[in-house]
């Protein structure tokens, strides 16, 4: 495999494969897959979306929090990326809360082709309630979570590197183990990065998870601006 076959250009490929409502309904053939979880609105499909340049493959429901499945999308017959429901939402009953809320923990504890959760956090908002439990569930089963604090171009680069350094202090003050870093989807901050975690937790041979040779913009400072409107 040459270099120009990086994470990225595999990432490209993903497809829907299938949506389910609980674990038993998840497809039995798959191998390895990662999954994406976050609160409603902390940017999981425009992530979802950039990192495997599609537009539309990963949609946010028209009212967050309401949809309760598991999407599926296929990188080929042994990989999948997995879409978990946006949580943490005020307007969701809190019975459907704490029904997803098992379902998720159910899935996060016994999905044995389960490699390692990506989490998406509002870069101006993160370590949530929610957030935390979640973290507490990937702790319980010792998966591998890496965190993507998104939306990193609302902030200018002092604040947005302060930002990183708070997470990762909080992260061992709390004896939390996960990896961190800058993630925007709008101006591509961070796609690289991401991408090679995904690839050594999916399996793929070492010379597909070499960093793509395209560079993602840098952070400047002043750059950065209020426009985002991330999903």
């Amino acid at each position: 495999m040459t270099a120009q076959y990086t994470m990225l250009t595999l990432l490209r490929q993903a497809t829907f494969l299938t949506s389910a409502p609980r674990l038993s309904a998840c497809p039995p053939t798959i191998v390895y897959e990662a999954a994406f979880a976050g609160r409603s609105n902390a940017g999981k499909s425009s992530a979802i979306n950039t990192l495997t340049n599609q537009r539309q493959l990963a949609r946010a429901s028209k009212t967050p929090g309401r949809t309760q499945l598991l999407n599926y999308f296929s990188l080929d017959e042994q990989r999948c990326l997995v879409d978990l429901p946006g949580y943490g939402y005020a307007a969701v009953p809190l019975a459907v809360k704490e029904a997803w809320q098992k379902e998720l923990e159910n899935y996060l504890l016994k999905r044995d082709s389960l490699q390692g959760l990506i989490v998406l956090m509002d870069i101006r908002h993160p370590l949530q309630k929610y957030d935390e439990m979640l973290l507490n569930w990937a702790q319980k089963r010792n998966l591998r979570v890496h965190i993507l604090l998104t939306k990193a171009d609302k902030l200018n680069r002092s604040p947005a590197l302060a930002a990183l350094q708070s997470m990762q202090k909080q992260l061992k003050e709390k004896d939390i183990v996960a990896t961190v870093q800058l993630f925007s989807a709008l101006r591509r901050i961070g796609l690289e990065e991401a991408a090679q975690v995904l690839g050594e937790w999916l399996n793929y041979p070492p010379a597909a998870v070499e960093l793509a040779e395209e560079v993602s913009a840098p952070i400047v400072e002043g750059e950065l601006t209020n426009e985002t409107k991330d999903i």
